[in-house]
């Protein structure tokens, strides 16, 4: 087993354990909002998911049981008369960073509006019973182009509601709506997300991450463009040592030693 690794400034602070990436954002007074710091800390951080190879799976949450992340500090946009954020405001996976590797959301209370799109652009979500999810942006004239995925991830009519009212959906109906897969008591969400890290990070780290790849790469494709193109992806896969090592272990009786070769 590895050692823990602790790393990050006051505002977000990352652990590594057993190739689990766990980071923490961590201004509750300032109901983690996306501040100048916060932001660059998580620049920092997800800079490290896709560098470090120790790394195989991350978990992104917060401090405190009331809020995850509360969007865009308003005050700081308005002492700054931010008006079009700038393309690097903050890191989004998929778009402005680029990671194989899964992420899960571990979301301890309310994500709103920037905090939402964190949430959002993982790739699972684990979120407390008394979490709550919105679309804040009507409410203060705000954009929300880092909402433009939710139609992806649920009905059309569902995103407009989020959109146009601005009112905020608890955890469960967020969960019958596929943008949270499990919906736990507050002190179990960041356990539960980092035991579903692990149980990824053991598994084969080139079949997780072409699993990824094919999962966004084919959504917009017809059937038969879509299995060309996920046999591709998964070509590498089979062609590699890790593809020898799995049916070798499991004749032998052991667990595999993946590679990633």
């Amino acid at each position: 087993m590895e050692r823990p690794t602790h790393w990050g400034d006051e505002a977000v602070h990352v652990d590594l354990e057993d190739g689990v990436l766990t980071i923490t954002i961590d201004r509750p007074e300032n109901r983690n909002a996306l501040s100048a710091e916060v932001r660059a800390g998580l620049w920092a951080a997800f800079r490290r998911v896709v560098e470090d190879d120790d790394v195989l799976v991350a978990v992104l949450t917060a401090t405190g049981e009331r809020v995850f992340c509360a969007g865009g500090d308003l005050k700081e946009m308005s002492a700054t008369t931010l008006r079009v954020p700038p393309a690097d405001f903050f890191p989004v996976l998929g778009d402005n960073i680029h990671t194989d590797k899964p992420v899960i959301a571990a979301v301890n209370g309310v994500a709103l509006a920037g905090g939402f799109a964190l949430a959002q652009m993982c790739d699972l979500c684990i979120a407390a019973d008394h979490a709550t999810f919105g679309v804040t942006e009507a409410k203060w004239s705000r954009g929300m182009p880092w909402a433009a995925p939710l139609p992806w991830l649920v009905p059309p009519r569902v995103a407009l509601e989020l959109f146009l009212t601005a009112e905020p959906i608890d955890a469960a109906r967020a969960q019958e709506l596929g943008l949270v897969n499990q919906v736990v008591p507050a002190a179990e969400v960041v356990p539960t997300a980092q035991e579903l890290a692990r149980r990824i990070a053991g598994n084969a780290p080139l079949t997780v991450r072409a699993a990824k790849r094919m999962v966004y790469e084919v959504a917009g494709m017809g059937l038969p463009e879509a299995r060309r193109h996920a046999g591709a992806i998964f070509e590498p896969v089979y062609l590699s040592d890790d593809a020898q090592e799995g049916p070798r272990a499991f004749a032998e009786k052991r667990p595999p030693r993946w590679s990633g070769r």
